[in-house]
C-alpha cells in the first residue's frame, strides 16, 4: 500500500468535516476551504498513484480547469449561481462518463489509458466487461447515471434561465416512451457485459450514453419551474452516484466516498425540498407546476391597493415587530444589502427584526440563506418556515420581496390549484403586509396570488432593490 492512501483519508476527512460545517452559515466559508483543501490532497494522490502519466496533458489539464472555474467563480452574479450549479452537476456527470468510457476501452484493449484499470483483472486487456467482475457492470450503468446527469442538467440550466421548454408528449405516452428508454438501456448494459470487445463493447456503451442523455433531456422537460429547487437537489445527488461508480471503476477510494457524500446528501435534501412542497418525487418527476399556461387570469385583479416608499417607512416606524420575506426577486434585484441595511435601521429604532426563509424560495435549494449569508446578515435573524409561521399573527408589518408563490394563500384554500397543499408561509395573517413586486405578473406556478388583493396588503410596485432604498432614506429621515 502506497503513503498516498494517507493522503486520500486525510483528504476524505476533509470532505467530511467540510460538509458538517456547511450546515452552519458562521462556518460555511471556512468548510468550503477546508473541502477545497481535500479535493487538492485527492488530486495530488491520485498524480502520485498514476503511473505512465503524460505530464503535459495533466498540466493542461489543471490549467484549463483552473481558468475555467476562477473565471466563473468571480463573474458569475448571485442572480445566476442556480444555473450555475446545474451546470457543475451536468460537468461532474460527464466527467463520470467519460472515465467510466476509458476504463472499459482499457480493460477490453481497445486503448491503454495510464491509470486507468485497477479493478479486478485489470492486468488483462483484451476481455469482456463480464470478466472485470462488479466493476464490468459498473462501467456501462456509470455512462448511463453521467449522461443522464449532464443533459437533465443542462435542461435545467436553461429552464432556470427562463427558457420555456416542454414534453412533445403528454399523459402516459409520456411515461410509456420514458420505460421503453429505460428497458432499452438495460437491454444495452448486458450487451455491452457479455458482447465482448471491439464494436461488440462500443455500440451497446454508445448507444447508452444516448439514451441516458435522452431519458435526462424528457425527464426534466416537464418538471415546471416551481420544482426546479427539487430537481437542482436530485439531479446534485445524480452527479454523486456517478461519481461514486466511476471511483469502484479505476479502484479511487476519494471519488468513492467523495460520491456517496454528494449522493446521499442530494437525496436527503431532496427529501426535505418534496416535504416543502408537500409533493412526492414521482408527483414532481411526472407533473409540471408552472409547465403550463395557467396564468390568463394572473392579472384579473380588482382590489390591489398600492403604497409608496414613504408609507411603508411609517409603517416601519410604528411597527413593533417586522419579518422579512425574501424570493427571488430580491436576488434578480441584488437588493440582499440594502435589506440588511434596512433592517439594521429598524433594529437601532427598536423594532424587533427576523427574515422568513422558506425551503424553496428561489430557484435552488438555500438560495435565500446563500444571498443573505453574503450580505452578513446574522443567523440569529434567519427562521425557517416551521419556527415563524405561528408568529405571523402577532406580526406588525411583513415585506415580501420578490417571493410570491411561497405566500400565496390559493395553497391551503383551493384544492385543484397546481399549489395545492404547497406549505406556506402565512403572511396573509399578519396586520399589514406590504409586497415589492415589479408588476402582477405570477410566479414560477403561473397562477394569480390572492394575497395581492387582501385586505391587510399593499402592492409596492417597483424593483426590490431602488424601493428598498427609498425605504432606508425615508426611515433615517423619521
Amino acid at each position: 500500500m502506497g503513503w498516498y492512501i494517507y493522503l486520500y483519508i486525510l483528504g476524505s476527512a476533509f470532505f467530511i468535516i467540510g460538509m458538517k460545517g456547511l450546515t452552519r452559515v458562521k462556518t460555511a466559508r471556512s468548510s468550503l476551504r477546508l473541502a477545497a483543501l481535500g479535493m487538492a490532497l485527492a488530486m495530488i494522490a491520485a498524480i502520485i498513484q498514476t503511473t505512465g502519466i503524460s505530464w503535459w496533458m495533466l498540466l493542461l489539464g489543471l490549467a484549463i480547469g483552473s481558468a475555467i472555474g476562477g473565471y466563473l467563480a468571480v463573474s458569475v452574479p448571485m442572480t445566476a449561481m442556480p444555473e450555475l450549479v446545474a451546470a457543475f452537476n451536468g460537468f461532474g456527470g460527464v466527467a463520470s462518463a467519460f472515465v467510466a468510457f476509458a476504463a472499459a476501452a482499457k480493460f477490453a484493449g481497445i486503448a491503454d489509458i495510464a491509470g486507468i484499470g485497477r479493478f479486478a483483472g485489470a492486468r488483462n486487456v483484451g476481455l469482456t466487461l463480464s470478466q472485470a467482475g462488479l466493476s464490468g457492470w459498473i462501467m456501462p450503468a456509470t455512462v448511463f447515471i453521467g449522461m443522464l446527469t449532464l443533459v437533465g442538467s443542462f435542461v435545467a440550466y436553461f429552464k432556470l434561465g427562463g427558457k420555456k421548454m416542454l414534453h412533445p408528449l403528454q399523459g402516459a405516452k409520456r411515461n410509456q416512451f420514458h420505460i421503453a428508454l429505460g428497458v432499452v438501456s438495460l437491454g444495452m448494459v448486458f450487451w455491452s457485459v457479455f458482447g465482448g470487445t471491439g464494436a461488440g463493447l462500443w455500440i451497446p456503451m454508445i448507444i447508452i450514453a444516448i439514451t441516458g442523455g435522452l431519458l435526462g433531456w424528457y425527464l426534466t422537460l416537464p418538471i415546471g419551474g416551481a420544482d426546479m429547487p427539487v430537481v437542482v437537489a436530485l439531479l446534485n445527488s445524480y452527479s454523486g452516484i456517478a461519481a461514486a461508480a466511476s471511483g469502484f471503476v479505476i479502484g479511487n477510494f476519494m471519488l468513492i466516498t467523495g460520491g456517496a457524500l454528494v449522493g446521499a446528501s442530494g437525496l436527503i435534501l431532496t427529501k426535505i425540498m418534496c416535504k416543502a412542497m408537500n409533493r412526492s418525487l414521482g408527483n414532481v418527476l411526472i407533473g409540471g407546476i408552472g409547465d403550463d399556461s395557467q396564468a390568463e387570469d394572473a392579472r384579473d385583479y380588482t382590489n390591489v391597493k398600492e403604497t409608496s416608499p414613504e408609507e411603508v417607512a411609517m409603517l416601519c416606524a410604528d411597527a413593533t415587530s417586522v419579518v422579512i420575506v425574501p424570493g427571488y426577486g430580491l436576488a434578480v434585484a441584488q437588493a440582499q444589502h440594502v435589506t440588511r441595511e434596512l433592517a439594521d435601521e429598524l433594529i437601532k429604532a427598536g423594532v424587533e427584526v427576523r427574515y422568513a426563509i422558506h425551503p424553496v424560495a428561489g430557484r435552488m435549494p438555500g438560495h435565500m440563506n446563500v444571498l443573505l449569508a453574503e450580505a452578513d446578515v446574522p443567523v440569529e435573524q434567519l427562521f425557517e418556515m416551521d419556527q415563524i409561521n405561528a408568529d405571523f399573527k402577532q406580526t406588525d408589518l411583513v415585506i415580501v420581496t420578490g417571493a410570491n408563490d411561497v405566500v400565496n394563500p390559493v395553497a391551503r384554500t383551493d384544492p385543484q390549484s397546481p399549489i395545492a397543499g404547497m406549505p406556506i408561509l402565512d403572511v396573509i395573517q399578519a396586520q399589514t403586509v406590504v409586497v415589492i413586486k415589479r408588476s402582477l405578473s405570477p410566479g414560477y406556478a403561473g397562477i394569480k396570488n390572492p394575497l395581492f388583493e387582501a385586505d391587510n396588503c399593499l402592492m409596492l410596485f417597483s424593483d426590490a432593490k431602488k424601493a428598498l432604498t427609498e425605504m432606508v432614506e425615508e426611515v433615517k429621515d423619521l
